[in-house]
């Protein structure tokens, strides 16, 4: 009876327990195909697609080319016309490709390649515009800050603007003794005129309510100037740079026909006293070539600084 009680279920049924045996060797996996594996999902980059309208590339391509065409037309007319006194424009274009063939020879002081007079010229025009605007833009936000002194400068502001650019060259020359400082000076008086005056008109048009939150922070007059007025009036300022360096761009070709040494302006003089209309054509187009290039780095500056497309 004890014995019978102490047995295992196992052992009523007459079975031995079988025992675990220890194997050697672990079983080996077998190996997965490369077909049976799941395929790994490439990543996928978005495509970028540019969808190009053949009705907006004409739009803006053959507008430009007619009126190039239209020009050309009407040179080749006027030169026919006049008995081929004004070169025709293959005549131009054949003297501008010998030219520019080797723009910065120098055979003297006052025998030097296009490219030494443009060089010149955009020299002066830096210098007598950067010294405008040095001047021009802290005074035009003075002027549009305080009502005192607009009062006070408004009446000279518009009785020296209107004053013929060259009206200005004399008395630099009887200053400055030297045709050099007087062509800068001349470009400086005729450049800071535009500055002030839209630096002025800028401040004079931020919201009031930018300035009576500043009074209630109590802000100094430096942050104000630097975190209120310059964003606000940054539209404005560019534009009056813009306006200032094509009048200089166009005062530098005057003072240089009159003072005389290397420059742009006294490469068309010279060439009208050796009778040479082909290169004064020539230098025509120099000019303007330039003159647009500053207006187009001008606008792509006004277009990052401003956020918005800046039109011409």
């Amino acid at each position: 009876m004890i014995s019978a009680a102490l047995k295992t279920p196992i052992d009523r049924l007459g079975a031995t327990p079988a025992r675990p045996q220890a194997q050697a060797h672990p079983p080996k996996a077998t190996p997965v195909s490369a077909q049976a594996r799941p395929a790994m999902a490439e990543p996928q980059y978005p495509v970028r697609t540019y969808n190009v309208d053949p009705g907006t590339v004409l739009a803006r391509i053959v507008p430009p080319v007619l009126g190039l065409m239209l020009l050309l037309g009407l040179w080749y007319l006027v030169s026919v016309s006049t008995g081929s006194s004004i070169p025709t424009p293959l005549e131009t274009w054949r003297q501008a490709v010998d030219i520019f063939s080797d723009p910065f020879y120098r055979n003297g002081p006052n025998d030097q390649g296009v490219g030494w007079n443009v060089l010149m010229s955009l020299q002066r025009v830096a210098m007598g515009f950067g010294l405008a605007a040095a001047v021009g833009i802290p005074l035009g936000f003075m002027i549009g800050r305080f009502t005192f002194l607009s009062r006070m400068f408004n009446p000279l502001i518009s009785l020296l603007r209107p004053v013929s650019p060259l009206a200005w060259l004399p008395i630099g020359l009887l200053v400055f003794k030297g045709a050099n400082p007087a062509a800068i000076w001349t470009i400086f008086i005729c450049s800071i005129w535009p500055m002030v005056i839209n630096t002025a008109v800028g401040v004079q048009r931020v919201p009031q309510d930018y300035m009576n939150v500043a009074r209630v922070l109590n802000l100094s007059e430096w942050k104000i100037v630097t975190r209120i007025l310059f964003p606000a009036v940054l539209p404005y300022m560019l534009t009056g740079v813009r306006l200032a360096v094509g009048t200089a761009w166009l005062v530098i070709v005057a003072a240089e026909m009159l003072t005389g040494g290397v420059g742009i302006g006294f490469w068309v003089w010279d060439e009208w006293n050796n009778l040479n209309v082909t290169n004064i054509i020539v230098a025509i187009f120099v000019i303007g070539i330039v003159g647009l290039l500053l207006e187009m780095a001008l606008i792509k500056l006004a277009t990052a600084f401003t956020f918005e497309e800046v039109k011409s």
